[in-house]
């Protein structure tokens, strides 16, 4: 981009913005007043973010990792270190649903600031272990079950939407989904194999461009944990 393309803030009031879905990558901010800023960046580990100097990513990671046992292990490489990284997913799902079903009726479908439900984002993690475990794992002809829950920028990407019924399912439902997603996850690590790990295949959503076994499935570790912390957060919201 062009220097005279950039946007420049001079004395401006920004007190209550709010950008989602857009970048700030490379923004430079000089004598502003952040008090209260609130970001929710879950790519933060692919830079630096500088704050009066000192970045503060390696000061986050260690700190998700405290509240998240079992995060550090999300980019296992081998087979051991994957099984106990899925293992200790699971434990922190199922502290978190524990939680959901003692909270009043309700409490999985409530959305906060326009994010996705409790029910919805075990909806859409379910549909991230078919697209890619079922479809760029192991290759199956019909991957996607009806209840998962895609974005709606997926269309772009080739996906039937017509798929995805608009009735929402009851929590029941979600939670047999999720449960067998699970095991579908769990049944694949028990017999993984270093040279299964290493073989290419067509990513998810760009049937030309190849990545090991390993890099789809560390995609789905990282969708796991991101929406953990999404749901706990809004979890909290709600308390």
């Amino acid at each position: 981009m062009d220097q005279s393309d950039l946007t420049t803030f001079v004395d401006r009031d920004l007190q209550g913005a709010r950008f989602t879905r857009s970048t700030l990558a490379g923004a430079v901010m000089r004598g502003v007043d952040v008090r209260g800023l609130d970001i929710d960046a879950p790519w933060l580990t692919d830079g630096a973010l500088l704050v009066n100097g000192v970045d503060v990513v390696p000061l986050v990671e260690a700190e998700l990792n405290r509240r998240f046992p079992g995060r550090e292990l999300r980019h296992a490489e081998d087979p051991d270190g994957l099984r106990a990284a899925w293992a200790a997913l699971e434990r922190a799902w199922a502290a978190a649903v524990d939680r959901v079903v003692s909270m009043p009726d309700g409490a999985a479908d409530i959305s906060i600031d326009g994010e996705w439900s409790f029910a919805q984002t075990l909806r859409h993690l379910a549909f991230a272990t078919d697209a890619w475990l079922g479809k760029a794992i192991l290759r199956l002809p019909q991957p996607f079950h009806p209840l998962g829950q895609p974005h709606a920028e997926y269309e772009t990407d080739g996906l039937d939407m017509s798929i995805f019924p608009a009735a929402r399912p009851s929590l029941a439902q979600v939670l047999d989904l999720r449960a067998e997603r699970q095991a579908m996850v769990r049944e694949f690590l028990t017999g993984v194999t270093p040279e299964l790990l290493a073989e290419p295949r067509p990513t998810a959503w760009s049937p030309g461009h190849e990545k090991p076994v390993l890099h789809c499935l560390h995609v789905i570790f990282d969708e796991e944990w991101e929406h953990l912390r999404f749901a706990v957060r809004d979890l909290d919201a709600q308390e």
